[in-house]
């Protein structure tokens, strides 16, 4: 059930509402709270904090609209406001959306458009708050989010859940921009890190619309994780729509230069924590352990274009994709030879 705190002096605003939504809120899909002024809604989020959202007029007694939108973006930074007033002139849109305001419409109110604008408010609060579980569950990392979802997470949770780690199922995909050194070795630096940001930012959009999540990038090389239910077929689909994307790919309209990828996928279970020294405050959440270490090895033996993969992703993807054993692979570390496999593609 979405809950929406109504902050307005006008009585009859209270009983337009009522009836507008009267299927919403008896279906429960809907539950209206209303406030006479500022100062009392206040008290009601204060009360009970767990509202998707707030329409609060501007001018009320006692506390107005203005001073309401300072305080709740001061204490509850996740609330999105959106201000319903008479005085629909510029400076007071404008004040209103310095100091927080997620939109704003004019009395009279056009409930046709109140309805969408609490749809399009109460879906944006959504995918807040579906980002910061996604950030609690590490599967989305290193991505720019809203500043109050920041704000949240670094006041609530951050230095009491510093050093926590645990044991998780994964499978981890290295990505490697073959080739790279010669544009290095001949190019002027903005160049270098143009082209390298451009791959980057294409590697980056397939991995995340396959559900998975950039760990972190390595020189011209990138280590991406997936823990999602279909992790491993995800995982594969993506490395697959990456080299699918990077044979056309012409970085900034750089004709000279066109690298490849060279790709290794390996599944089991890692290690989830803050890696690095807390002394000096420089901690990175990462995944530590053999999976990723085997991962890595295997993007090591794949040639230009190849996505090379371990024996427990062949086993739990052989009947979604086609393969070509390519046999027991010596590996950096490992005292046994390694079954690996090549993937040709979808079946």
């Amino acid at each position: 059930m979405t809950k929406i705190l109504v902050a307005d002096d006008e009585p009859d605003l209270e009983a337009l509402i009522k009836q507008k939504f009267r299927k919403q809120i008896r279906e429960k899909t809907y539950q209206f709270v209303f406030a006479l002024n500022g100062r009392e809604a206040l008290l009601k989020l204060n009360e009970n904090g767990a509202f998707d959202m707030v329409l609060s007029d501007i001018n009320m007694p006692g506390m107005d609209g203005l001073a309401l939108l300072s305080e709740i973006k001061s204490q509850f930074p996740l609330l999105k406001t959106v201000i319903i007033s008479a005085y629909g002139d510029m400076s007071n849109i404008r004040t209103a959306m310095n100091r927080g305001a997620f939109d704003f419409l004019t009395k009279p109110v056009n409930f046709d458009d109140l309805e969408l604008t609490i749809a399009k408010t109460i879906d944006y609060v959504n995918q807040l708050n579906q980002t910061i579980k996604a950030i609690k569950e590490n599967n989305i990392l290193r991505m720019y989010v809203d500043e109050s979802v920041l704000n949240f997470m670094s006041r609530k949770e951050f230095e009491e859940n510093l050093m926590v780690n645990e044991a998780v199922e994964a499978t981890v995909a290295f990505i490697d921009i073959t080739g790279f050194t010669n544009i290095t070795e001949n190019e002027s630096p903005d160049v270098i890190i143009n082209i390298l940001n451009s791959y980057f930012d294409l590697i980056s959009t397939e991995i995340i619309n396959h559900g998975g999540y950039i760990d972190k990038f390595i020189g011209d090389e990138v280590m991406a994780v997936f823990r999602q239910e279909d992790q491993v077929p995800q995982a594969i689909k993506a490395c697959l729509a990456v080299n699918q994307s990077i044979r056309s790919f012409m970085p900034l309209g750089n004709k000279k230069y066109h690298p490849g990828v060279s790709m290794g996928i390996n599944t089991g279970e890692v290690i989830s924590g803050n890696i690095g020294s807390a002394k000096m405050k420089r901690l990175d959440y990462t995944i530590i352990g053999d999976v990723v270490n085997t991962a890595k090895r295997l993007q090591s033996t794949a040639n230009e274009n190849e996505i090379i993969i371990s024996q427990s992703v062949y086993e739990k993807a052989k009947d979604l994709f086609s393969f070509e054993l390519v046999g027991e692979l010596p590996l950096k570390n490992k005292s046994r030879l390694v079954s690996a496999y090549k993937v040709i593609g979808n079946r």
